[in-house]
């Protein structure tokens, strides 16, 4: 599966974002799908992920209350809704897709998009 992330920018602090994460070549409802970023200078950190027809979600303690993980089958797309954006939250930001398990861990996931850029200026 191709994944394609979209919808970074500049905010203000306390300001949100949507981003997306579009799929494209195989069927978007048999991976479970996750979002990672990392901050200049820092290793990649899991935000969370979403089962593959959405009726589980994870979110790290870091963004819990603040960040939505979602996803529309029909549309093939997945979205982190990031609300109370917080300068540690500037980051670049990844979408990745494993077809079986669930977790945290970067290297379970098999499949990666390119990565979109969030800065949330103070």
């Amino acid at each position: 599966v191709q994944l394609q992330a979209s919808g970074g920018g500049l905010v203000q602090a306390g300001g949100s974002l949507r981003l997306s994460c579009a799929a494209s070549g195989r069927t978007f409802s048999n991976y479970n799908m996750a979002w990672f970023r990392q901050a200049p200078g820092k290793e990649r950190e899991f935000v969370g992920y979403i089962t593959r027809i959405g009726e589980m979600t994870s979110l790290a303690d870091s963004v819990k209350g603040r960040f939505t993980i979602s996803r529309n089958n029909v549309k093939n797309t997945m979205y982190l809704q990031m609300n109370n954006l917080k300068s540690e939250d500037t980051a670049l930001y990844y979408c990745a897709g494993r077809a079986a398990g669930l977790g945290a861990s970067a290297s379970a996931y098999d499949y990666w998009g390119q990565g979109t850029l969030v800065t949330v200026s103070s």
